[in-house]
Protein backbone atom coordinates (compact mmCIF):
# COMPACT_ATOMS: atom_id res chain seq x y z
CA UNK A 1 0.00 0.00 0.00
CA UNK A 2 1.35 3.15 -0.93
CA UNK A 3 1.52 5.77 2.19
CA UNK A 4 1.16 9.68 1.36
CA UNK A 5 2.69 11.75 3.32
CA UNK A 6 1.01 14.02 6.01
CA UNK A 7 2.26 17.13 4.03
CA UNK A 8 2.54 15.71 0.48
CA UNK A 9 1.29 18.90 -0.98
CA UNK A 10 3.38 21.15 0.87
CA UNK A 11 6.62 19.43 -0.14
CA UNK A 12 6.04 18.98 -3.77
CA UNK A 13 4.56 22.85 -3.93
CA UNK A 14 8.61 23.79 -1.85
CA UNK A 15 10.14 21.53 -4.03
CA UNK A 16 9.06 23.18 -7.11
CA UNK A 17 9.43 26.69 -5.49
CA UNK A 18 12.81 26.00 -5.29
CA UNK A 19 14.00 24.20 -8.16
CA UNK A 20 11.53 26.16 -10.58
CA UNK A 21 10.95 22.40 -11.79
CA UNK A 22 7.55 20.87 -13.11
CA UNK A 23 8.68 17.27 -11.96
CA UNK A 24 4.64 16.08 -12.06
CA UNK A 25 5.48 16.28 -15.81
CA UNK A 26 7.34 12.97 -14.56
CA UNK A 27 6.00 9.74 -16.70
CA UNK A 28 8.36 7.27 -14.51
CA UNK A 29 9.72 6.08 -17.26
CA UNK A 30 13.18 5.19 -15.74
CA UNK A 31 14.90 6.94 -19.09
CA UNK A 32 16.69 9.13 -16.15
CA UNK A 33 17.80 6.55 -14.30
CA UNK A 34 18.69 3.91 -17.48
CA UNK A 35 21.17 7.25 -18.26
CA UNK A 36 22.46 8.05 -15.04
CA UNK A 37 26.52 6.89 -14.77
CA UNK A 38 25.92 6.89 -11.27
CA UNK A 39 22.99 5.52 -10.12
CA UNK A 40 24.50 2.07 -8.93
CA UNK A 41 25.64 3.83 -6.18
CA UNK A 42 22.28 5.57 -5.21
CA UNK A 43 19.41 3.81 -2.54
CA UNK A 44 16.72 5.21 -4.72
CA UNK A 45 16.72 5.87 -8.29
CA UNK A 46 16.62 9.60 -9.64
CA UNK A 47 12.60 9.16 -10.70
CA UNK A 48 11.87 7.42 -7.46
CA UNK A 49 13.53 10.20 -5.88
CA UNK A 50 10.71 12.59 -7.55
CA UNK A 51 7.84 9.79 -6.66
CA UNK A 52 9.07 10.31 -2.97
CA UNK A 53 8.27 13.98 -3.25
CA UNK A 54 4.84 13.43 -5.00
CA UNK A 55 3.72 11.18 -2.17
CA UNK A 56 5.04 13.83 0.48
CA UNK A 57 7.78 11.14 2.00
CA UNK A 58 9.95 14.41 2.78
CA UNK A 59 12.05 12.06 5.79
CA UNK A 60 13.10 9.56 3.15
CA UNK A 61 13.51 11.92 0.02
CA UNK A 62 15.88 14.22 2.30
CA UNK A 63 17.64 11.76 4.03
CA UNK A 64 18.33 9.40 1.05
CA UNK A 65 21.87 9.02 -0.79
CA UNK A 66 20.55 9.54 -4.24
CA UNK A 67 20.25 13.52 -3.02
CA UNK A 68 24.06 13.47 -2.46
CA UNK A 69 25.52 11.20 -5.00
CA UNK A 70 23.68 13.19 -8.14
CA UNK A 71 26.37 15.19 -9.74
CA UNK A 72 24.15 17.16 -11.76
CA UNK A 73 25.90 16.13 -14.59
CA UNK A 74 22.40 16.32 -16.69
CA UNK A 75 22.96 13.19 -18.60
CA UNK A 76 19.41 12.47 -16.87
CA UNK A 77 17.31 15.17 -18.23
CA UNK A 78 19.55 15.44 -21.65
CA UNK A 79 17.34 11.82 -22.21
CA UNK A 80 14.53 12.95 -20.56
CA UNK A 81 11.48 12.97 -22.69
CA UNK A 82 9.57 15.43 -20.68
CA UNK A 83 12.86 17.45 -20.30
CA UNK A 84 12.65 17.30 -16.51
CA UNK A 85 15.43 19.30 -15.13
CA UNK A 86 16.17 16.43 -12.06
CA UNK A 87 19.41 17.95 -11.01
CA UNK A 88 17.67 20.94 -10.02
CA UNK A 89 15.04 18.56 -7.72
CA UNK A 90 17.98 17.17 -6.28
CA UNK A 91 19.92 20.37 -5.31
CA UNK A 92 16.50 22.08 -3.81
CA UNK A 93 16.37 18.46 -1.60
CA UNK A 94 19.93 19.18 -0.56
CA UNK A 95 19.49 22.58 0.49
CA UNK A 96 16.11 21.72 2.06
CA UNK A 97 18.03 18.99 4.13
CA UNK A 98 20.80 21.20 5.30
CA UNK A 99 18.40 23.89 5.73
CA UNK A 100 16.40 21.43 8.27
CA UNK A 101 19.54 19.92 10.15
CA UNK A 102 18.87 16.35 8.75
CA UNK A 103 22.29 14.26 8.40
CA UNK A 104 23.67 13.47 5.42
CA UNK A 105 23.61 10.91 4.28
CA UNK A 106 26.93 10.66 2.22
CA UNK A 107 29.17 12.03 4.64
CA UNK A 108 32.14 12.66 2.38
CA UNK A 109 30.11 13.80 -0.55
CA UNK A 110 31.50 17.61 0.25
CA UNK A 111 35.00 16.20 -0.75
CA UNK A 112 33.45 15.01 -4.51
CA UNK A 113 31.34 17.82 -5.11
CA UNK A 114 34.04 19.71 -5.01
CA UNK A 115 35.91 17.47 -7.54
CA UNK A 116 33.15 17.51 -9.58
CA UNK A 117 33.32 21.45 -9.54
CA UNK A 118 36.93 21.44 -10.36
CA UNK A 119 36.49 19.50 -13.48
CA UNK A 120 33.67 21.82 -14.74
CA UNK A 121 36.19 24.97 -13.85
CA UNK A 122 38.81 23.30 -15.60
CA UNK A 123 36.96 21.99 -18.74
CA UNK A 124 33.95 23.60 -18.75
CA UNK A 125 32.05 20.34 -18.00
CA UNK A 126 32.48 17.21 -15.92
CA UNK A 127 35.08 14.32 -16.68
CA UNK A 128 33.60 11.73 -14.54
CA UNK A 129 36.44 9.67 -14.80
CA UNK A 130 38.90 12.43 -13.71
CA UNK A 131 36.26 13.08 -10.76
CA UNK A 132 36.27 9.45 -9.52
CA UNK A 133 40.11 9.35 -9.85
CA UNK A 134 40.66 12.47 -7.88
CA UNK A 135 38.35 11.73 -5.07
CA UNK A 136 39.42 7.72 -4.72
CA UNK A 137 42.98 9.35 -4.14
CA UNK A 138 41.42 12.10 -1.25
CA UNK A 139 40.13 8.86 0.52
CA UNK A 140 43.05 6.88 -0.12
CA UNK A 141 40.64 3.74 -1.40
CA UNK A 142 41.88 3.45 -5.16
CA UNK A 143 40.73 -0.57 -5.17
CA UNK A 144 37.38 -0.64 -3.42
CA UNK A 145 35.06 -0.21 -6.29
CA UNK A 146 37.13 -1.03 -9.13
CA UNK A 147 34.84 -3.49 -10.52
CA UNK A 148 32.35 -0.41 -11.01
CA UNK A 149 34.57 2.16 -12.74
CA UNK A 150 35.80 -1.10 -14.68
CA UNK A 151 32.29 -1.80 -16.09
CA UNK A 152 31.02 1.81 -16.23
CA UNK A 153 33.63 2.36 -18.64
CA UNK A 154 33.59 -0.62 -20.36
CA UNK A 155 29.13 0.59 -21.17
CA UNK A 156 30.60 3.95 -22.39
CA UNK A 157 29.73 5.79 -19.42
CA UNK A 158 32.95 7.57 -18.89
CA UNK A 159 35.30 8.81 -21.41
CA UNK A 160 38.90 8.47 -21.21
CA UNK A 161 39.64 11.95 -22.09
CA UNK A 162 37.68 15.58 -21.30
CA UNK A 163 35.61 16.86 -23.72
CA UNK A 164 36.44 20.69 -23.00
CA UNK A 165 34.37 24.09 -24.33
CA UNK A 166 35.58 26.73 -26.32
CA UNK A 167 34.72 30.08 -24.39
CA UNK A 168 36.94 29.61 -20.83
CA UNK A 169 36.09 32.92 -20.30
CA UNK A 170 32.47 32.21 -19.75
CA UNK A 171 33.54 29.56 -17.52
CA UNK A 172 35.79 31.83 -15.49
CA UNK A 173 33.03 34.10 -15.09
CA UNK A 174 30.15 31.54 -13.44
CA UNK A 175 33.22 30.71 -11.03
CA UNK A 176 34.19 34.65 -10.22
CA UNK A 177 33.44 35.26 -6.31
CA UNK A 178 31.28 38.32 -6.48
Amino acid sequence: MIKLGHNQDELAKEIKARSGINFNACLHCRTCTNSCPFVEGMDYAPNAVIRLIQLGQEDAALKCSTIWICVGCNTCCSYCPMAIDIPAVMDGLRHKAIEKGVKIAEPDVLNFHTEVLNTVKKYGRTHKLEIMMRYKLKKMDLLSDMGLGLNMLKKRKLDLTPSKVKDKKAIEKIFQKK
